[in-house]
């Protein structure tokens, strides 16, 4: 196969030539695309570690919960909307005003004068860096050949691990030798380069021209996304001043929005987000989709509130509890690999049992992050992020296999939206618990001891659900089709 010309795969082998790709200008334009998804999730990790020192300037310890739930919703729309958009707008375009967005979001959170203003800017930061995150995916799928999409992919996953490492320790560093403004500050710069060489990285015709006529492109759902949107807003918002009439109709108004998301986007075949029977125990997709909204809501808790417990509770540095939760995402990256190519007959037990090690992590944090002891926090996080390694490929291996063939596509793109989604409901319940628990009030010692305890302790019926549904989903994963996957 060829890329302009140039031979990219050894016939004989099917193995990449590297050199040829480099040749060609190819890789270089690769390692520039990837850099989106290493901005977007350094800058997703790394908020944590500059949380305590940015609550004690700016105060709003009660939004907290926010800071992670606006990024997601933003990353969430700006990721759906991406996709689409490179059929009327040229794919190098696209880049260019993501990168500018990311670049906004950040400029407006350096220089946040107060809690809310920092929000916004978070919002903004999320739209920017979601589309940047679904760009570089519709890149390798409209640059490069298929042949060499594995190793393209699999190079994406390695700059994740990258950023779980660096982005906590980049917040942490910023913070105590400069300020956590300065943190965002780098972002500023970095979004803005990335804007400015779009232009003359992404010179080649397919990324300078749109995708398809007007008429080609799946409608945008919009009505579904906004449900989303509100449902959120609505959620966080009940956490931000307790009171048991407001805070409960809020709740159940958001709720409701959830629910009405979901319905929505099945009455849209054309333009769905989620393959159909989404939540139904009696498929392995349903039982699937629950186990993974399940997980994804339970466990935001310790990357939002982690550092500002311990840095609280315990005078633990940041950089200490940045590494913490950056061996978290380590572990999930590490034992992905390791487990990828485990026969398929023990499927149903590595589901079961990474389901179970999610869990335990959960659970866990309920007495290590009051008890502070470092070693049991680490393996709390190691237990957590390997969970999800040792159960996701499968998982998703399960769900995609197991959909119909009109709806695999769909299916194969719903798991991360889910996370997502998961991840922006998930910070706005911690929000509220943390909130209810004593935050409310302010951030003292006596409210963080509250807090550290019921901020884990009421995600554990989540995590309940999640082994069950992951029992009802390995059920049937030994009869679905090896091919797969």
């Amino acid at each position: 196969m060829k890329i302009r010309g140039t031979e990219v795969t050894d016939i004989s082998t099917k193995r990449v030539d590297w050199r040829a790709l480099w040749a060609s200008g190819d890789l270089a334009r690769f390692c520039f695309i990837s850099l989106g998804i290493l901005l977007h999730a350094t800058n997703e990790t790394m908020v944590a570690t500059v949380m305590p020192a940015m609550i004690g300037e700016l105060a709003g310890v009660q939004l907290v919960g926010w800071s992670l739930a606006i990024y997601e919703l933003g990353a969430i729309v700006a990721g759906a909307a991406a996709g689409r958009l490179v059929s009327y707008v040229a794919l190098r375009t696209n880049m260019m005003v993501a990168a500018l967005l990311y670049a906004a979001g950040a400029l407006i959170c350096a220089t946040a004068p107060s809690m809310q203003l920092f929000l916004a800017g978070r919002l903004i930061e999320g739209l920017g860096g979601g589309a940047l995150v679904s760009l570089a995916f519709v890149s390798v799928e409209r640059l490069f050949p298929r042949a060499i999409w594995p190793q393209l992919f699999g190079i994406m996953s390695a700059i994740w691990g990258v950023a779980a490492f660096s982005g906590p320790m980049l917040g942490a560093v910023m913070t105590e030798l400069l300020s956590w403004r300065w943190a965002f500050g780098i972002f500023v710069f970095g979004g803005a380069a990335m804007a400015l060489a779009s232009f003359v990285v992404l010179d080649t015709p397919e990324a300078a021209r749109p995708s398809a006529g007007a008429g080609k492109a799946p409608p945008f759902p919009f009505v579904a996304l906004g449900c989303l949107a509100v449902a959120v807003v609505l959620i966080a918002s009940a956490g931000v001043d307790i009171a048991l009439l407001r805070s409960s109709l809020l709740m159940v108004l958001g709720l409701v929005g959830l629910v009405l998301f979901f319905r929505v986007d099945a009455l849209k075949p054309k333009s769905r987000l989620f393959p159909s029977q989404l939540f139904s125990w009696r498929t392995p997709v349903g039982s699937g989709m629950t186990m993974v909204a399940a997980f994804s809501v339970a466990t935001c808790s310790f990357a939002i509130y982690g550092p500002l417990l311990l840095t609280t509770l315990h005078h633990i540095p940041l950089l200490t509890t940045g590494y913490i939760i950056a061996a978290e995402s380590i572990a999930w990256s590490i034992l992905s690999i390791l487990v990828a190519n485990a026969p398929q007959e023990r499927e149903r037990s590595i589901i079961v049992i990474g389901a179970l090690m999610i869990a335990t992590g959960l659970a866990g944090f309920a007495y290590a992050i009051p008890a502070g002891s470092i070693p049991l926090i680490l393996v709390c996080a190691l237990l957590q992020g390997g969970g999800f390694g040792v159960a996701w490929p499968f998982l998703t291996r399960v769900i995609v296999a197991s959909a119909p063939g009109d709806e695999q596509t769909i299916a194969s793109a719903a798991v991360p939206t889910m996370q997502r989604i998961g991840y922006a409901v998930g910070a706005a319940l911690a929000g509220i618990v943390a909130n209810a628990s004593g935050f409310s009030q302010g951030l003292n010692q006596d409210a963080a001891a509250d807090v550290a305890t019921w901020l884990f302790l009421a995600f554990v019926p989540l995590g309940i659900i999640g082994c069950l549904a992951a029992l009802r989903t390995s059920t049937t994963a030994n009869r679905l089709p090896e091919a797969v996957g």
